[in-house]
């Protein structure tokens, strides 16, 4: 009801339109409404003295979408067919049907047909009365009957039938018709435009490429994308320190994170729980056999600074396991390949935008040593993060720090200083395998395809 004041929680799906009253750090995902794959803050202190378009109104939150992180509250402003989505829905009930070009041109030949049947029994009438036919009510009878065997009764069965065997046919080539008079309105089809996320794009954000000092790899999906396998970029070297800081990498990016894997009840895959952003990073480190659970059995967080748009970046403070038997089995081969012998009690993850990271740094973490963060690697680092950009990934730049005890002071002055910066990750929401040749075939066949995206 208008007025009533609802309380978001992660997870929650906003029940109705309304003014964002209280945002703890409140990310919604918005893809059902604006197509957006990118989860939009909330801040209750915005004041718009204008309208805004509908993806820029930063302090409302809409019915059907999906509330990523933080939680809030918002006072409720509009309900059912009144709500964005509701107006939607409204829209596309009033479309007024067009008529095909094969039903317009079948309009046009009734038409001809009806003048043609009504002249015919003009002239027959005429003729009659002209030779002198004194039965009108006779005259009248072949005149009619002459009408309607002039009318093709059967062209709707002969029309109806061709459509069928068309549609068949389109069935078999993967293209289903609801409607038939579509079949020859297809087949006149120039240009197609296609909405971005979720057709084009799987709608599922995806890490595809991480850069650590001085090594650069793609992540490729094995065919049943159950897991990931590391592909050098040209010119990387490959040394025994690699693998273990992207495991370093991997179990920072899944630590420092509040999103979550559940597997659907059908058993097809995963589902993220959460922000998307970091729900890819979670899928990578599965993917390559670290399991968030496990990481959190292992790590157990103890401390946190949330995430906020001005810091644009978020730090957990971990335990560390003291020796190999506090370790889960499935963690084993990534403590007995670990470059440290003895790590720290305590260790802080941080991951944000790069550029907030680098301004916290003191050293680069390369091949399982510390190097000082200087110019050069300033330099080398955001080189690396304008070259993931220009490919059109979401950059993540992700630092550690070792604690020797647990720090008395949590706050993320305390925490996000001495940062040891560990790399980057480049993310993407990817096509869809099939799109590739779909839009070859449209190519080839004369059809332009356009995308339409916010």
């Amino acid at each position: 009801v208008p007025g009533d004041v609802v309380i978001l929680e992660t997870g929650n799906i906003v029940p109705a339109d309304g003014r964002v009253l209280q945002s703890i750090n409140m990310r919604v995902d918005e893809a059902a409404l604006t197509g957006e794959s990118e989860p939009v803050d909330k801040d209750d202190k915005l004041v718009f003295e204008t309208d805004r378009p509908l993806g820029d109104r930063r302090n409302m939150v809409y019915s059907g979408t999906i509330v990523n992180y933080g939680r809030g509250e918002f006072m409720v402003t509009e309900t059912g067919m009144e709500t964005e989505l509701g107006n939607i829905a409204t829209l596309i009930q009033n479309v007024e049907e067009e008529k095909t070009p094969l039903q317009q041109r079948l309009d046009r030949l009734g038409k001809v047909l009806a003048y043609a049947a009504l002249g015919l029994v003009a002239v027959v009438v005429v003729l009659g009365l002209l030779r002198g036919e004194a039965d009108i009510e006779e005259l009248l009878l072949t005149a009619v009957s002459l009408a309607v065997a002039a009318v093709p009764e059967a062209l709707t069965a002969v029309v109806t039938i061709s459509l069928s065997l068309g549609a068949q046919r389109m069935l078999k080539r993967q293209a289903l018709i609801r409607e038939l008079p579509a079949v020859e309105t297809l087949g006149s089809v120039t240009v197609i435009c296609s909405d971005k996320t979720g057709t084009l794009t799987l709608n599922r954000m995806t890490v595809t490429a991480v850069d650590i000092a001085n090594h650069a790899f793609n992540f490729v999906q094995t065919p049943d994308e159950t897991s990931l396998v590391l592909e050098p970029v040209e010119n990387t070297d490959v040394t025994p320190g690699t693998m273990p800081t992207i495991d370093l990498l991997l179990i920072a990016g899944a630590l420092c994170n509040d999103a979550s894997l559940v597997e659907p009840e059908t058993g097809d895959g995963y589902r993220v729980v959460g922000d998307p952003t970091e729900g890819a990073l979670v899928l990578a480190a599965a993917q390559i056999g670290l399991d968030k659970n496990a990481l959190d059995s292992a790590f157990p967080r103890v401390a946190e600074a949330p995430f906020d748009s001005v810091r644009k970046r978020m730090t957990t403070l971990h335990s560390v396991p003291k020796n190999e038997s506090d370790m889960p089995a499935s963690l084993l081969p990534v403590w007995q390949r670990r470059t440290v012998a003895n790590p720290p009690p305590y260790l802080a993850f941080t991951k944000g935008a790069i550029d907030g990271l680098l301004d916290i740094a003191a050293n680069v973490w390369v091949d399982g040593e510390l190097q000082p963060f200087d110019d050069a690697w300033r330099t080398r680092l955001l080189t690396a993060h304008d070259q993931m950009a220009a490919k059109g990934m979401r950059v993540l730049g992700v630092g550690v720090r070792g604690w020797d005890r647990q720090p008395v002071e949590t706050t993320d002055a305390a925490l996000e200083s001495e940062l040891t910066l560990v790399g980057l990750f480049g993310m993407i929401d990817p096509p869809r395998p099939e799109v590739t040749d779909a839009v070859a075939d449209c190519r080839t066949a004369g059809i332009r395809a356009v995308m339409i995206t916010g």
